[in-house]
């Protein structure tokens, strides 16, 4: 459910003011233990201990190790958030078992960190955080209170250390040097074996203090996207996790998170002591990876947007057990701006999947053309390796691009999609710029063949699916259904005017494809299209008019263009017949 804070700015401002009194009123070195408090001057809430020096409050957080809630505190805040705290039901649930060690992997954009930075908020000594809770979700549950900010927390952005180390060694070096420094200031007084061996030293203060760890690793396989065929840093920084993490008393939860599942290398993975929630499986995580259908039906209600149109762009993701889930950023982008648009490119352009399927793999180009015309492909995905550069075959790339995000998953089949038109879009793009032949010139065209259709340009229209025509070795161009991918990639530029319909149910029996326009093109005809193979267009016509083909769109106000296409055997051209309904 969505949960607007709009009085949250006021009850800031009423806090700092509150603190600008205690400020004038302190003039030594004074401690408070509050338990409402907020930074002054900031507009974020740092509920923990606080000191004023000289005047000046000081927040007692470290900057890794038992980090404030701010970052939480911006989430809820903002315009529209999604409660997904029942998160931190099943973290709660396996918290000190020997299910403990947690790796969530989502493509961009859907919401990694945001979910990290509320685990942090949840479990942190370094900030109080229960009215933050308030009319969330995780505040009913049994177990809120008993693992509330009680705990040290690491939270490690893998990213942001890397990108500050020239290698994977000295990445490993400074993590380990900026850990130690936070876990000395915020137990000075422990009595440390060796100051320079973190892991000891956290078992230090474990047995000393009886508080035990949770360890909060965001962007946990940047050095697999960054080092890609640096085999020996991967192993290297592999190692380090399982040091740091493996069969360790004093570390309670671990919760990692990236783009990749676990990587896997030699017989084994270093790091098998993980249980692994991903695109392929996401287990009683499901509804926690994106927007649930139930949750978008609320925003579009809210907002005023058509629930239609959002699930044809954004949807598409599927997991056992659990209602559709949308892309979270592009929802929240299309609600706020009023607009329904490709936003996936705002974030990551499609260079990322051009690289993969332009591999030279036999039937991949097929299968990508298949799924731009809405098939479902079967998929291997037990063999990938969770890198991006050990590809043996198609199904490890298209298994890769499950987990960027860039197809959807069937695991009752065992198939992959794309899953909506947002994606379908990214593919386009990159066909159109890649070395395919008549492919890549038909969709830059198919702007064209549109509007030939709209002109009812016969022979224009015509040239244009000629154009479009192509032979695979899995799809020859013997029937009606390969016809129909050619028409697919001929008229793709209709996606963007139309929610596009194949063998749809109509009168007395299922037409071929529909076009019916999206409500900003209300001006914009419907398209019925009937495709035959060797045989007339204008039979194809005359079926659309018998069988009653128009008879689902008697609601629809506007005009209708029938469509009958059909493809000569013997003189291997395409013909088009074109008529026109006026309502």
């Amino acid at each position: 459910s969505t949960l607007m804070r709009s009085s949250a700015a006021s009850d800031v401002y009423k806090r700092q003011s509150r603190f600008r009194d205690m400020e004038k009123e302190s003039t030594n070195l004074q401690e408070y233990q509050l338990k409402d408090s907020t930074v002054v001057g900031q507009n974020f809430y740092s509920y923990g201990k606080l000191k004023y020096l000289s005047g000046k409050q000081v927040c007692e957080m470290g900057v890794y190790l038992n980090p404030g809630n701010d970052k939480f505190y911006k989430a809820i805040n903002s315009e529209i958030y999604v409660d997904k705290t029942e998160l931190i039901q099943y973290t709660n649930r396996v918290f000190n078992t020997m299910q403990q060690n947690v790796c969530v992997s989502r493509p961009r954009r859907f919401g990694k960190s945001m979910t990290a930075n509320m685990l942090a908020a949840y479990y942190s000594r370094g900030c109080q955080s229960e009215k933050l809770f308030d009319g969330l979700k995780i505040k009913e549950d049994s177990s809120f209170s008993k693992y509330l900010n009680k705990h040290n927390v690491f939270f490690i952005n893998m990213q942001e250390f890397l990108s500050r180390s020239k290698t994977v060694e000295k990445m490993v070096l400074r993590l380990n040097r900026i850990l130690m420094r936070d876990l000395k200031q915020e137990y000075p007084d422990v009595d440390y074996f060796d100051e320079e061996d973190l892991a000891e030293s956290m078992q230090d203060v474990y047995q000393q203090t009886g508080c035990p760890f949770v360890i909060i690793i965001d962007e946990w396989d940047c050095i697999f996207r960054e080092y890609k065929s640096d085999k020996e840093a991967q192993e290297q920084y592999l190692d380090f996790l399982r040091d740091f993490l493996k069969d360790k008393s004093y570390i309670h939860l671990a919760y990692m998170t990236g783009i990749l599942p676990v990587k896997k290398y030699g017989t084994h993975s270093a790091l098998n002591m993980f249980d692994e929630f991903s695109m392929i499986y996401a287990g009683p995580l499901a509804k926690f990876v994106g927007f649930t259908e139930t949750e978008v039906r609320e925003l579009c209600e809210k907002y005023h947007m058509d629930m239609r149109e959002i699930r044809e762009w954004y949807d598409g993701y599927r997991f056992e057990n659990c209602e559709p889930v949308y892309n979270p950023r592009s929802v929240v982008n299309g609600m706020l701006f009023g607009s329904i648009r490709n936003y996936w490119n705002m974030t990551e352009s499609f260079e990322a999947l051009q690289t993969y399927i332009d591999m030279n793999f036999e039937g991949l180009k097929d299968n990508i053309l298949s799924m731009l015309a809405g098939e479902h492909i079967p998929v291997n995905t037990g063999n990938f390796t969770n890198d991006m550069t050990t590809f043996r075959d198609e199904n490890d790339v298209l298994t890769l691009l499950i987990h960027l995000g860039y197809l959807a998953y069937d695991s009752t089949e065992h198939c992959v999609y794309i899953p909506n038109n947002e994606i379908r879009n990214e593919y386009a793009n990159a066909v159109s710029v890649s070395d395919w032949g008549e492919v890549s010139k038909a969709l830059k065209n198919s702007a064209d063949v549109l509007n030939a259709i709209w002109n009812q340009n016969e022979q224009m229209v015509a040239q244009g699916i000629q154009r479009a025509h192509f032979e695979t070795s899995h799809l020859q161009y013997n029937d009606e259904n390969a016809l129909s991918y050619t028409i697919s990639l001929a008229l793709y530029a209709a996606r963007n005017y139309y929610s596009v319909y194949r063998e749809l149910p109509t009168g007395k029996g299922f037409a071929d494809m529909v076009f019916i326009p999206r409500k900003k093109f209300p001006d914009k005809p419907a398209l019925v299209v009937e495709l035959k193979w060797d045989k007339s267009a204008k039979g194809a016509i005359s079926q659309i008019k018998q069988k009653q083909y128009c008879k689902s769109l008697e609601e629809y106000a506007g005009n209708i263009l029938l469509a009958g296409i059909n493809y000569s055997k013997k003189d291997k051209e395409h013909q088009c017949m074109i008529e026109k309904i006026v309502k």
